[in-house]
C-alpha cells in the first residue's frame, strides 16, 4: 500500500493488481491524496495539475464503489480550489456528459453516479466561480433522476444539496425545480432517499423563502406525508426538516422589498402550532379534504405519523431555543395538553390511541421542558403546569357536585378532561423529580399550591388521572424526602376520613402505595411506626369490605394494594406485621376442594369479580412479600404460605367455567388473577408447588394455545429471549434512541396498546425501570402470556417425561391445527414457551430427557426458522443453540449443523436463508467453534457466499451478522481465515450502496471481531501483519465517511479496538477530531461509542487528547457544532456541558469517567484551568439571594459578616460558558475540586506552602500552586454548601472538610503566628450556619457537625470568641439532643435521628480529644523550660482555652457519650443474645430500627470510646462527678448501669461498682473491636480505640484492676498481638507496644504492692518463708496462654523478627549468631524496635526470681541481637537509635533487682557473662563483622562494667579481653573512635569500686601517656584531633583525683610536661592556628586548676624543671598580652557546650 502514497497514481503498480486489490489501491491512494494536496506547494500542484485531473477522469469510468466516488469528487473539488480553474468547465461538461448517456446498463450505473457525486462536490466547494453553468447541470441532473432507481435518486438528492450549499443565492432560478424534485423523493418507497431529499430541502429552505412563507401548508403536508411508513432515521430528518421550517417562518424578518414582491403573509405562532397540531390529531390525510372514513370516526392517525409530528415539536422549539421557550411557555403548554383535551375527541376515542398519543405529549413536554430549560425556568414551567391542573379540576368540581346523577355520569368533560390531567401531572412528577430538593422552593410556594392542586386531584372519577396523581406524589416524595412522612400522614387521613366515598378509597391507596415505593429512594427513611397503622387500616379496608357492596371491590383493591407496598420496605418492617399478613392469606382462600365447588355454586358476577379481585390482590401481596423480604423466608414462613396455594391453583382451573357462567365482566379479573397467580409462582421454588405441576402445566399449555389476542405482537415477547446482539441487527426500533420513548408504540404495531399505569396500579410502587419515566406496564392480556411463558419454562423442565414429551406434542399440534393470523400468533406463543423451556434447562443445568424429546422441539424450531416474523427467527436460532447445548452431544450438534447447511444449499427464499444462516452463528456461539475445524471452513464458505448476494441486503445482513459470531467465538481457529474474511469485508465495503447501512453496520461488527481476534498481533511489523493491518484501518476508513451515524459508531469501535491494540498505528488527531464532532450527534448510539472510545483514550493520552481536540476547533470552525465550546473550555468543558444535557445514565456514567480520568493526568499541570471549569458550573447558577438573608443575620457581637457576603455578589453581565447547570452536574463539579486537591497532595510539595508557592511563581510565571488559589476553593465550598440541593449541600461540606484538613496547618508568612485559613473564619461560619436550622435533614447536619469538629480541632482559630461562632452551632445541637430519641423530628425514620445525634456526639468526642492533646503538649514544654511570662499567659490560653470550651457540656456529654457507648455495646452482641436487648430499643436507637442505627453507631463509636476515656481519667477514676448521683438532665434516663439515676428505684450502686462497670465497658468494646478486625475497619477507629485504651490505663486505678486479673492482661496482650499481625501501619503498632508497656507496668504494679504488704504483714517473720511473688513462682515455669509475660514476648518477638529477620533462628538457620552485614532500620522500625526493648527490659520485674531465670536468655538474646543487627557505624561516632535503646534496654536488666536477688543471682551472674562473652564474641568473629561500630560495642561491654554486679565482670578471662579490645580501640586511626573511647575509660576508671576499675588503670594508662606525649611531636591539625587531646587529659585528670596519696605525686608529675608542651609564648602566640590556640588556651585553663589543687607536687615538679617553668610563665605573659587586645574568643561558651553534648549522648551509663 506503500506504494499508492504519491501525488500522481502510480499506474504501473495499479495495472499489475487483481480487481479487489486495485479498489483497494485506489481507495487508498484517493485517502493520500487528500491529505497530500492541502499540504502541497500551489505551484507543485500546478505543475501536475493536467495529469491529475487526467487521471481523475479517468477513474469514473472504472466504476468506483460509493466511498471511492464520494473521496475522488472530494479531490477533484480540492485540486481546482488550490489550482487554476480554466478546465473545470471541461471536467463539468465531461461529467454532464456521462450522466446524459443512454446506457442503462447496470455495469454503467457507477459511473453515472460518481459524475452525480462530482458535480455536487465541484459546486459545493467552487460555488460561485461556476458562473451560470449551474442552470444546466441541474437540469440535467434533474432530467436524469426521472429515470433513475432508488440510488441514483439518492445521489442525486444528496448532490442538490450540495451543488444549493455552494451557490448560496444564486441557485434561486433553479429553486423551484429543485424543490419540485425533492418534494417526490420525500415520498420515496426508498428510506434512504426520503433521507436524502430531508437534507436537501433543509439545504434549500435557507434561501427559498417560499418554502416558509406561500408554500408552507404544502411543505407541512407533504412532511406528514412522509412520515407515513418511514423509519426511525426519516422521522429524525424530516422531523427536523419540519420544525427548522416552521421556526424559520415563525420568526423570519423579511426586507421591504421581497415582502412586496412576494406578498408573504406573516405566521403567528398559533397558526404554527395549529398546522402541526393538524397533523398529530388527524395525520397526513390534509387539511379540508377530511375522507369518508374521517367523517364516520373509523380512521385513527397512523402511529408513525404521529410520532413524526411529536419529533418535529420539539425540534421546532429546539431551534427557537430556550429564552424563546421561557417567554413562549404557557401558549405551547396549552397547545400541546390540548392535543388530547375534549376538543379533539377522535385522537383519543379508543384507550390505545389515548394512551398513545398521551405518550407522545409527554415525551414533547419532557425533551423540551427537561432539555432546554434551566432550573429556575423549570420551576416557573411547573407553577404553569399546575395552574393547568387547577383549571381542569375546577371544571371536574362543577361537574361532580351536581347533584343529579344522571348529569353526572354522562358529563363528557369528566372523561375528556383526564388525557390531559394525566399528562400534566407526569410531566409535573417529572419536572420535580429531576430538580430534586432544588424543588423546595417550588413545594413550600403557598402561592402555587402544588401538593395541594396534586391531592385534590386524587379524588377524579377517572382512574387514570388518581394513578397519574398518585405517581406525581412519588416523584414529590422523591426529590424532596422531607415531604415524604407529610404526604403519608395526609394521604392515610384522608384514606381514614373519606373511606365511603369509592373515588377517594382507590385514589388514596394509590397514592400512600406510590409514597411507599418512593421510601427506598429515600435513604433517610419513614417513621416506623407508619407501617403499624398502614397495616391496620389495610386490615380496616379488608374487613369491612364486605360492609358496603358499592364500595367492596375499592376497598378489597385498596387493602391488598397498601399491604403490597408495605412489603417492599423490607424485613425490618414487615417482620412485624408478617403474622398478620399470612393470617389475611390464609383466610382469602377456601380451605378445602370442596368449599371452592360451594362457593361456584353460590356466588354471583359482582361477588366473583370482589373475589377475584381479593385474591388476585393477595398473590400480589405474597408475591411481593417473597421478593422484598427474602431474609425472612424461614421454612416456617413457607409452611405457612403454602396451605392456600393448591386451593389458587384449583381455582385456575375453574376460571373458565366461572367465565362461561358469569361472561364478560369476569373477562379482565380472570385474566388479571392468572397472571398474579403465575407471577408469585416464578418467584417461589418450584418444590413447593410439586403435587400441582401438572395441574398448572396443563392450563399453561391451554393459555398459551388459546389466545385473546389476534395480533402477533412479538416485541413484548420475544426480545427477552433473543441474545442481545441479534437484536441490534434484526430491528432498528429495538435499538436504543433518545426517543425511545414514543418510538416504543411503533414496535406493538397498530393493533396493540403501548405499556400504562392504569394497566396495573400495582407497578405503582416496584422498582423505577428506566430511572425517573413512570412505569409502564403491558396490558393485562399481554403480560399474562409474558408470564405464562416464563412460568412454562420452570414447570415444564420439572414435571416427570412421559407428561413433558405429551405437553411438547400437543403444542406441536395446535399450531398445525390453526390457519391464519391465529396460527403466527399460537406459533410465536408456542416457540416462545419452548425457547424459554431451554433456556431454563440450559442455565440449571438440567437434562432434556430421552431422545423422543428432540423431535417436537426440532419440529418447532425449524418451523419458526422459516417464519416471516424476524424476531421469531431469532428467538429460534437462539432456541436451536439451546438444544444443542442441552443435549451437549457432538453427532447430534454435527447433525444440526448439517440441516443447517443443506437448507442453505438449496432454498432460494430469503426468509430461510436468513433464519439458518443465523442458526449456524447461534451454534458457534453457544457450543464455542463447533471444534472441528472442517466444520468450520464449510460454514465461512457458504456464509462467505451469501454475504456477497447483492440480490438481498437481508440476506448479506444475517449471513455477515453471522459470520462476527464465528469470528468470535472461534478465537485463535480462525486465523487461517483471517485474510480472506479481510478482503470480502473490504471489498463490500467499497461495493455495498450506502442506502444498505444494515449490511454496512454488520460489516462492521465483522470487522471488529477481526481486530480482536487478531489482537495484540497487529503490532507486528512483517508484511503480512501490516497488509492487514492497513486493510483494517482502511475498512474503518470508508465506514467513518458513511452517512449512516450508527455505521460511524461501528468505525469508532473499530478504531478503539485497533488504537488497544496497535496504538502506534492510529493517527490519534483525526480519530480525535471524528469523536469530537460527533459528540453531539442526535444517534444515541454514536454518542455512546464516541464516549466508550473517548474514555479509553484519555487513561493512557489525555494531555495529547485534549490538545487535539481544541487544536480541531481552531482550525475547523464550520465543522464542528461544539467548536465555541471547545475553543473557549476545551474538551473538559464541553464534556460537562454534555453531562449536563444527557439524560442516559449509562453515558453519563462513561462522561464522568472519562472526566475523572482527564483529572487524574492533567489537573495538576492545568490547575487554574480545571478550578475556573468546576468554579463556573457552581456559580452559574448558585442562587445567592437566600444565602445573602443568612449572612446579615450574623451574630450580634461586631459583626464579620462581610466577608461572606462578599463572595456573595456577582456581575452577571460577563459571558458565562455554562448556562443554568443541573443540579447533578454541579455535585459532580464539587466532587471534582475534591478530587483535584488530592491529587495536588501527590504532587509538588509547594501546593500546600505559600511561600514556596509565591517564590516558585516569581521565577516562573507558569507555575501555579493549588495554595494560591485557596480563596477560590472557600468560595466554591461555600457556593455548594449553602445551596437548595441536599446532594450540593453535602458536596460543598465535604469540600469544606477537605479545605479545612489540607490547609489547616499552612502558616501565614506576613503574620508569623498566623495560618493562612484564619482570614476565611467568617466564611466558614456563613456556610456552616444553614446547616443547623431545624428543617435541614439530619446528613446535612450530620455532615456539618463533622466539618464543626474538624475546624476547632484545627486549631486556625485560637481567639476564645472567634471559635464561639462554630462552638455555638455545636451547642445548639448538644441542647437538641439532650432530649435522647424522643425529641427529634418524626419526618424521617427514627435511624435518621441516631445518625444526628451520633454525629453530633462524635463532634463534641474530636473536639475534647483534641483539646486534650493540645493542652498535654502545651504543658510538657512548660514543665521542661521556664518560658516568659507573657507567652506562657498566651499559650495557656489558646490551648486551654478549647479545653475550657469543652469544659461547660462535660457533665452533659460524658453522661451522653457513656450512653451511647452503653447502646454500641448491645448493639454489636452476638444474635444468639438478642432475646436479652431491652425491649424499647437503647438511649438512642428504637428496637425496631436497631439494624440501620448499627451503621450510625459503627460510624462513630471510635471517637466517643477515646473522649469519653480521656474524661474518666481527667477524673481520675476516683472524683465523684457533682451531679452523678442524681440525674437531673432534661433527657430522660437511659437502662444504662453506667448512669446511676436509675428510675426503677434499684439500690444505688457503689462508686467502685459504677467506676468497674464503666472500666469494662470501654475495655470491653475495646476488646470486641480489636480481637475482630473487619476489613472495612478504618485506621482512625483502629488508633482511637488503642488511644483510649492508652489513656485508660494512665491512672492507677484502671492499672490496679489489670495488674490483679492476670486473664485479662493475657486476653488484652493476644489481642493486640493480633492488631500487630494484621495492621502494617507503624503509628498503630506504636500505640499498640505503648498499651502492652502499660499492661506491663501494672503487672509490675501490683507485684511491687504484693511484695511490700506481705512484707509489712509479716515483718517479724522470717524472710525464708516469703511467698514468690511474680510470675513463674518458685518453680520458673511459664505456662503459654496463662502467663502473661510468655504473651508479651511472643509480641516483642513478633515485632523485631518483622523488623529484623535475622535474629529468628530458625532463619538464619543456626541458632548461633550468623554472621551479617549490620543494617539501618526505617524511622518507624527504629521507634518499633526500640518500644519493643524497653517493654522487654521491663519483664523481669514482673517475673519471681525463678521466673526471671527463665525468661532472661531470651531477652538478652534478643537485645543483644538488635545491638549486632544494628550497629551501623555512623558520621560522627552517633549511635543509632536501636543501639541507644539495645544499650538501655541492657542497663535496665543489668541493674535489675533479680540479678541480686539469693534466689536468682548465681544463674543471673552466669547468664550475664555468656551475654558479655557474646558481645565479645562479635568482634572476633573473623572479619564478618568488620562493619560493626566499634563504639557501640564498647559502650556495651562499659554498661556491663557499670551496671552489672562486679562478679560478672572481675572473672579475669572475661576481663582480660575486655581490656584488649579497649587497647585495640585506642590503636586505631578513627579519631571518633578514640573521644569515644576516651570518654567510655573516664567512666570506667570513675567507678567507685576498685576491683573493676584498677586493673583497667593499670593495664591502660602507660599507653594513654605515651599517646598524649605523641602529640607534643606531632601538631593536632584539625578539630577531632583537639579533642582527642583534650578526652586523654580529662582521663589523666580524672586519675589524678582518684588516685591515692602516694602516687598522685608520680601522676601530676606525668601530666604537667604534657600540658605545659602545648603552651606558646608570646611571639608564638599571634601567629599560631586556632586549633594550635585552643589547645594552648585548654593547658593553660588546666594548668591554672591543677596548680593550686596539688599546689605541693606542682612546686615540685616547677623546681625540678627550669625549662617548663620558664615556659609556663612565658606562656602566662603573652596570654595576659592579647587579652588586652581583644575581647576573650569563645572557648568558655564552646567546651562546656561540647561536654554536655557529649554526656547527654552518653545519658544511658
Amino acid at each position: 500500500m506503500e506504494l499508492a502514497h504519491s501525488l500522481l497514481l502510480n499506474e504501473e503498480v495499479y495495472n499489475q493488481l487483481g480487481e479487489v486489490q486495485k479498489a483497494e489501491f485506489i481507495f487508498d491512494w484517493l485517502r493520500y491524496l487528500e491529505k497530500l494536496l492541502l499540504a502541497t506547494n500551489r505551484s507543485d500542484v500546478r505543475e501536475k495539475q493536467k495529469t491529475l485531473v487526467e487521471q481523475l477522469l479517468s477513474l469514473l469510468n472504472s466504476s468506483p464503489g460509493p466511498p471511492t466516488r464520494k473521496l475522488l469528487a472530494k479531490n477533484l473539488s480540492i485540486l481546482y480550489s488550490i489550482g487554476d480553474t480554466f478546465s473545470v468547465y471541461e471536467t463539468i461538461d465531461k461529467c454532464n456528459d456521462l450522466i446524459r448517456s443512454k446506457d442503462d446498463s447496470p455495469s454503467y450505473l457507477p459511473t453515472k453516479l460518481a459524475a452525480v457525486v462530482c458535480l455536487g462536490s465541484l459546486y459545493k466547494k467552487l460555488g460561485r466561480i461556476l458562473g451560470n453553468t449551474f442552470t444546466d447541470t441541474v437540469g440535467n441532473i434533474l432530467k436524469a433522476m426521472k429515470s433513475a432507481e432508488s440510488q441514483g435518486r439518492y445521489e442525486i438528492m444528496l448532490s442538490l444539496q450540495n451543488i444549493l450549499n455552494g451557490l448560496g443565492a444564486a441557485a434561486t432560478p433553479c429553486h423551484r425545480d429543485i424543490y419540485k424534485a425533492a418534494r417526490s423523493c420525500l415520498t420515496d418507497r426508498s428510506m434512504a432517499v426520503r433521507c436524502a431529499a430531508a437534507k436537501c430541502l433543509l439545504e434549500l429552505q435557507n434561501e427559498a423563502i417560499f418554502m416558509w412563507s406561500t408554500d408552507l401548508d404544502s411543505v407541512v403536508t407533504l412532511c406528514f406525508k412522509s412520515f407515513e411508513g418511514s423509519n426511525y432515521d426519516v422521522r429524525i430528518s424530516v422531523s427536523r426538516l419540519l420544525g427548522t421550517i416552521l421556526a424559520k417562518a415563525l420568526i423570519s424578518k423579511h426586507s421591504g422589498a421581497a415582502a412586496s414582491r412576494q406578498s408573504i403573509r406573516r405566521v403567528s405562532l398559533e397558526e404554527v402550532l395549529e398546522l402541526l397540531g393538524t397533523g398529530f390529531l388527524r395525520g397526513s390525510s390534509g387539511f379540508l379534504r377530511a375522507s369518508g372514513d374521517m367523517l364516520k370516526g373509523t380512521s385513527s392517525v397512523s402511529r408513525d405519523v404521529r410520532v413524526g409530528v411529536t419529533q418535529a415539536y420539539v425540534v421546532f422549539v429546539s431551534t427557537l431555543g430556550g429564552t424563546w421557550f421561557e417567554k413562549n411557555f404557557a401558549a405551547f403548554l396549552s397547545h400541546i395538553l390540548n392535543l388530547v383535551s375534549q376538543s379533539h375527541p377522535k385522537a383519543t376515542q379508543t384507550q390505545t390511541d389515548a394512551i398513545c398519543g398521551r405518550r407522545c405529549v409527554s415525551f414533547i413536554l419532557r425533551a423540551t421542558i427537561g432539555g432546554l430549560l434551566g432550573e429556575k425556568a423549570q420551576i416557573a414551567a411547573a407553577k404553569d403546569i399546575c395552574q393547568a391542573i387547577w383549571k381542569l379540576k375546577k371544571v371536574v368540581d362543577t361537574t361532580m357536585s351536581d347533584g343529579n346523577l344522571e348529569t353526572r355520569l354522562s358529563s363528557i368533560d369528566v372523561t375528556a378532561s383526564q388525557h390531559v390531567l394525566v399528562c400534566a401531572l407526569q410531566e409535573l412528577g417529572n419536572l420535580i423529580h429531576n430538580l430534586g430538593t432544588t424543588a423546595a422552593p417550588l413545594l413550600q410556594d403557598s402561592s402555587a399550591g402544588i401538593l395541594d392542586s396534586v391531592i385534590s386531584v386524587t379524588l377524579h372519577p377517572s382512574i387514570s388521572v388518581r394513578l397519574a396523581a398518585a405517581w406525581c406524589l412519588h416523584c414529590i416524595a422523591v426529590a424532596s424526602p422531607s415531604y415524604l412522612t407529610p404526604l403519608l400522614e395526609r394521604c392515610l387521613e384522608r384514606l381514614t376520613v373519606l373511606k365511603s366515598s369509592p373515588e377517594a378509597v382507590t385514589g388514596f391507596s394509590f397514592a400512600v402505595a406510590a409514597l411507599l415505593g418512593a421510601v427506598k429512594h429515600c435513604p433517610l427513611g419513614i417513621p416506623h411506626g407508619k407501617g403499624k397503622i398502614i397495616m391496620t387500616l389495610a386490615e380496616d379496608l379488608l374487613c369491612s369490605a364486605t360492609q358496603n357492596s358499592r364500595l367492596s371491590a375499592q376497598r378489597t383493591q385498596a387493602g391488598w394494594l397498601l399491604i403490597t407496598a408495605l412489603m417492599t420496605l423490607g424485613p425490618a418492617v414487615v417482620n412485624h406485621h408478617l403474622v398478620r399478613v399470612l393470617l389475611l392469606w390464609k383466610c382469602v382462600f377456601p380451605v378445602a376442594p370442596k368449599d371452592l365447588e360451594t362457593e361456584k355454586s353460590r356466588g354471583d358476577s359482582f361477588t366473583w369479580q370482589v373475589t377475584l379481585e381479593g385474591r388476585a390482590g393477595a398473590l400480589c401481596a405474597i408475591k411481593s412479600f417473597v421478593s422484598h423480604c427474602n431474609d425472612l423466608l424461614t421454612e416456617e414462613v413457607i409452611q405457612h404460605l403454602l396451605p392456600p396455594l393448591p386451593c389458587a391453583v384449583d381455582l385456575l382451573t375453574q376460571l373458565s367455567s366461572i367465565l362461561k357462567t358469569y361472561g364478560s365482566p369476569l373477562k379482565m379479573p380472570s385474566v388479571v388473577y392468572r397472571q398474579r397467580l403465575y407471577e408469585l409462582l416464578i418467584l417461589l421454588p418450584p418444590e413447593t408447588y410439586e403435587g400441582n405441576l401438572c395441574t398448572i402445566l396443563k392450563e399453561l399449555a391451554a393459555d398459551l394455545t388459546t389466545p385473546d389476542t389476534q395480533v402477533a405482537a412479538s416485541t413484548f415477547l420475544l426480545p427477552s429471549l433473543c441474545h442481545q446482539d441479534d437484536l441490534m441487527i434484526l430491528s432498528p426500533l429495538l435499538q436504543e434512541t433518545d426517543h425511545r420513548f414514543i418510538e416504543e408504540q411503533l414496535l406493538l404495531g397498530n393493533g396493540v396498546t403501548c405499556g400504562s399505569l392504569e394497566y396495573d396500579p400495582y407497578s405503582i410502587f416496584e422498582k423505577d425501570v428506566e430511572g425517573d419515566s413512570v412505569p409502564k406496564p403491558l396490558p393485562p392480556t399481554l403480560s399474562v402470556i409474558s408470564s405464562a411463558v416464563k412460568l412454562f419454562g420452570i414447570v415444564c423442565a420439572h414435571v416427570g417425561e412421559t407428561q413433558r414429551l405429551l405437553t411438547l406434542e400437543q403444542l406441536l399440534d395446535s399450531i398445525k391445527h390453526a390457519k391464519g393470523t391465529r396460527q403466527q400468533v399460537i406459533q410465536l406463543y408456542v416457540v416462545s414457551s419452548v425457547s424459554s423451556f431451554l433456556k431454563y434447562v440450559a442455565g440449571s443445568k438440567r437434562n432434556l430427557g430421552p431422545e423422543e424429546m428432540r423431535r417436537p422441539i426440532l419440529a418447532l424450531v425449524v418451523g419458526a426458522l422459516e417464519s416471516s416474523n424476524p424476531l421469531l427467527r431469532c428467538t429460534a436460532a437462539e432456541a436451536w443453540a439451546r438444544l444443542a447445548q442441552v443435549v451437549d452431544d457432538g453427532t447430534f450438534t454435527a447433525s444440526l449443523a448439517q440441516v443447517s447447511f443443506d437448507k442453505l444449499k438449496s432454498a432460494r427464499d430469503v426468509v430461510t436463508r436468513t433464519g439458518h444462516s443465523l442458526a449456524l452463528g447461534s451454534l458457534y456461539r453457544y457450543l464455542g467453534g463447533i471444534s472441528s475445524s472442517q466444520h468450520l471452513s464449510s460454514c465461512v464458505g457458504i456464509l462467505y457466499t451469501l454475504s456477497q448476494d447483492n440480490t438481498s441486503p437481508d440476506v448479506q445482513t444475517w449471513a455477515l451478522h453471522s459470520l462476527s459470531l464465528i469470528i468470535d467465538s472461534a478465537g485463535p481457529l480462525y486465523y487461517a481465515h483471517v485474510e480472506l474474511t479481510l478482503s470480502l469485508i473490504i471489498k463490500l465495503l467499497l461495493n455495498v450502496p450506502p442506502t444498505h447501512a444494515e449490511v454496512h453496520q454488520t460489516l462492521g461488527r465483522c470487522l471488529n471481531a477481526l481486530i480482536t481476534t487478531l489482537g495484540p498481533e497487529l503490532q507486528g511489523n512483517s508484511t503480512s501483519v501490516s497488509t492487514l493491518r492497513t486493510s483494517c484501518l482502511l475498512g474503518c476508513a470508508v465506514m467513518q465517511d458513511n452517512s449512516d451515524c450508527l455505521v460511524q459508531a461501528q468505525a469508532i469501535s473499530c478504531l478503539q479496538q485497533l488504537h488497544m491494540f496497535a496504538p502506534r498505528h492510529v493517527n490519534l488527531s483525526s480519530l480525535v477530531s471524528c469523536l469530537c464532532v460527533n459528540l453531539c450527534s442526535p444517534y444515541l448510539l454514536l454518542r455512546r461509542a464516541v464516549l466508550a472510545c473517548l474514555r479509553q483514550l484519555v487513561q493512557r493520552e489525555a494531555p495529547e487528547v485534549s490538545e487535539h481536540a481544541v487544536m480541531l476547533a481552531k482550525n475547523y470552525r464550520e465543522e464542528l457544532a461544539l467548536d465555541a465550546n471547545i475553543r473557549e473550555v476545551g474538551l473538559e468543558g464541553a464534556l460537562l456541558t454534555l453531562l449536563d444535557k444527557e439524560t442516559d445514565q449509562k453515558l453519563c456514567c462513561d462522561i464522568k469517567e472519562t472526566l475523572n480520568h482527564m483529572l487524574t493526568s492533567m489537573a495538576v499541570d492545568k490547575l487554574s484551568f480545571w478550578l475556573k471549569l468546576c468554579k463556573d458550573v457552581l456559580a452559574a447558577s448558585a442562587d445567592f439571594s437566600t444565602v445573602t438573608c443568612v449572612d446579615t443575620m450574623q451574630e450580634e457581637e461586631g459583626d464579620k459578616g462581610d466577608d461572606a457576603s462578599v463572595l456573595t455578589t456577582r456581575n452577571d453581565d460577563r459571558f458565562h460558558p455554562f448556562t443554568n447547570p443541573r443540579w447533578a452536574t454541579r455535585v459532580f463539579a464539587a466532587e471534582c475540586v475534591c478530587r483535584i486537591i488530592n491529587q495536588c497532595e501527590n504532587a509538588n510539595s509547594a501546593h500546600f506552602d505559600i511561600g514556596l508557592a509565591q517564590e516558585m511563581k516569581k521565577r516562573d510565571s507558569r507555575n501555579d500552586f493549588l495554595v494560591l488559589h485557596l480563596a477560590d476553593l472557600i468560595r466554591m465550598a461555600f457556593m455548594a454548601a449553602t445551596d437548595h440541593s441536599d446532594q450540593l449541600r453535602l458536596s460543598g461540606l465535604e469540600m469544606l472538610l477537605v479545605v479545612i484538613r489540607r490547609f489547616a496547618a499552612i502558616s501565614e508568612p506576613e503574620f508569623p503566628g498566623h495560618v493562612i485559613l484564619e482570614q476565611y473564619q467568617a466564611n466558614v461560619g456563613a456556610a456552616l450556619r444553614p446547616a443547623f436550622t431545624s428543617e435541614t435533614p439530619p446528613n446535612v447536619t450530620a455532615k456539618a457537625c463533622q466539618v464543626c469538629s474538624a475546624w476547632i480541632a484545627s486549631g486556625v482559630v485560637s481567639d476564645h470568641n472567634d471559635l464561639r461562632r462554630v462552638h455555638q452551632l455545636l451547642a445548639s445541637s448538644l441542647t437538641k439532643i439532650q432530649a435522647g430519641k424522643e425529641a427529634l423530628s418524626h419526618i424521617y425514620n427514627e435511624s435518621a435521628s441516631t445518625m444526628e445525634i451520633l454525629a453530633v456526639l462524635k463532634a463534641w468526642a474530636e473536639v475534647y480529644v483534641i483539646a486534650v492533646e493540645k493542652y498535654k503538649n502545651h504543658k510538657q514544654p512548660l514543665k521542661a523550660t521556664t518560658c516568659s511570662e507573657e507567652s506562657v499567659r498566651n499559650g495557656s490560653y489558646s490551648s486551654d482555652g478549647l479545653l475550657d470550651l469543652v469544659h461547660t457540656d462535660l457533665g452533659t456529654l460524658s453522661r451522653l457519650w457513656l450512653a451511647a457507648l452503653q447502646d454500641f455495646a448491645l448493639l454489636t452482641l452476638p444474635s444468639e443474645f438478642s432475646s436479652q436487648l431491652p425491649v424499647e430499643g437503647g438511649a438512642f436507637y428504637t428496637a425496631e430500627t436497631s439494624e440501620n442505627a448499627k451503621l450510625h453507631y459503627y460510624n462513630s463509636w471510635a471517637f466517643i470510646l477515646h473522649a469519653t476515656a480521656l474524661w474518666l481519667t481527667s477524673t481520675d477514676f476516683v472524683v465523684a462527678d457533682s451531679d452523678e448521683g442524681a440525674s437531673n438532665l432534661s433527657r430522660p434516663v437511659t437502662p444504662t448501669s453506667m448512669c446511676q439515676g436509675s428510675s426503677s428505684g434499684a439500690t444505688v450502686k457503689s462508686p467502685e461498682d459504677v467506676y468497674t462497670d464503666r472500666f469494662h465497658l470501654i475495655l470491653g468494646i475495646s476488646v470486641e473491636f480489636l480481637c475482630s478486625l473487619r476489613s472495612d475497619a478504618t485506621m482512625e477507629s483502629i488508633a482511637a480505640c488503642l488511644h483510649a485504651l492508652q489513656a485508660l490505663l494512665d491512672v492507677p486505678w484502671p492499672r490496679s484492676k489489670i495488674g490483679s486479673d492476670q486473664d485479662l492482661g493475657i486476653e488484652l496482650m493476644n489481642v493486640l498481638h493480633r492488631v500487630i499481625l494484621t495492621r502494617e501501619s507503624p503509628s498503630i503498632q506504636l500505640a499498640s507496644l505503648e498499651v502492652v508497656r502499660q499492661i506491663i507496668c501494672a503487672a509490675q504494679e501490683h507485684v511491687k504492692e504484693k511484695r511490700r504488704s506481705a512484707e509489712v504483714d509479716d515483718g517479724a517473720a522470717e524472710k525464708e518463708t516469703l511467698p514468690e511473688f511474680g510470675e513463674g513462682k518458685d518453680t520458673g515455669g511459664l505456662v503459654p496462654g496463662k502467663s502473661l509475660v510468655f504473651a508479651t514476648l511472643e509480641l516483642c518477638v513478633c515485632i523485631l523478627v518483622r523488623q529484623l529477620p535475622e535474629l529468628n533462628p530458625k532463619l538464619t538457620g543456626s541458632p548461633g549468631l550468623k554472621a551479617t552485614k549490620p543494617q539501618m532500620l526505617s524511622e518507624d522500625g527504629s521507634r518499633l524496635v526500640s518500644a519493643a526493648l524497653v517493654i522487654l527490659s521491663e519483664l523481669p520485674a514482673v517475673c519471681s526470681p525463678e521466673g526471671s531465670i527463665s525468661i532472661l536468655p531470651t531477652i538478652l538474646y534478643l537485645t543483644i541481637g538488635v545491638l549486632r543487627e544494628t550497629a551501623v557505624r555512623l558520621p560522627g561516632g552517633q549511635l543509632s537509635s536501636t543501639v541507644a535503646a539495645s544499650l538501655q534496654a541492657l542497663k535496665g536488666i543489668l541493674s535489675s533487682p533479680m540479678a541480686r536477688a539469693e534466689k536468682s543471682h548465681s544463674a543471673w551472674t552466669d547468664l550475664l557473662r555468656s551475654a558479655l562473652t557474646t558481645i565479645l564474641d562479635c568482634w572476633d568473629s573473623d572479619k564478618t563483622y568488620q562493619e560493626l561500630d566499634e563504639v557501640s560495642l564498647l559502650t556495651a561491654i562499659t554498661v556491663f562494667m557499670l551496671s552489672a554486679s562486679p562478679e560478672v565482670t572481675t572473672i579475669p578471662c572475661l576481663q582480660k579481653r575486655c581490656i584488649e579490645k579497649f587497647k585495640a580501640t585506642l590503636e586505631m586511626k578513627d579519631p571518633m573512635v578514640q573521644i569515644k573511647t576516651y570518654q567510655l575509660l573516664l567512666s570506667i576508671f570513675q567507678y567507685p569500686n576498685p576491683a573493676v576499675s584498677y586493673p583497667y588503670i593499670h593495664s591502660l594508662v602507660s599507653s594513654i601517656v605515651e599517646k598524649l606525649q605523641e602529640i607534643d611531636k606531632r601538631k593536632p591539625e584539625d578539630i577531632t584531633e583537639l579533642q582527642i587531646f583534650q578526652e586523654g587529659i580529662k582521663v589523666l585528670e580524672a586519675l589524678v583525683a582518684i588516685a591515692e596519696e602516694q602516687h598522685r605525686a608520680q601522676l601530676v608529675a606525668c601530666l604537667l610536661p604534657i600540658l605545659i608542651s602545648f603552651l606558646l609564648d608570646e611571639n608564638t602566640l599571634g601567629s599560631a592556628t586556632s586549633i594550635m590556640r585552643n589547645l594552648h588556651d585548654f593547658a593553660l585553663q588546666n594548668l591554672m586548676q591543677i596548680g593550686p589543687q596539688y599546689s605541693s607536687v606542682f612546686k615540685s615538679v616547677m623546681a625540678s624543671s627550669p625549662a617548663l617553668k620558664a615556659r609556663l610563665e612565658a606562656a602566662i605573659k603573652g596570654n595576659q598580652e592579647s587579652v588586652k587586645v581583644k575581647i576573650p574568643t569563645s572557648k568558655h561558651t564552646k567546651n562546656p557546650g561540647k561536654n554536655s553534648s557529649i554526656q547527654l549522648k552518653t545519658n544511658f551509663l
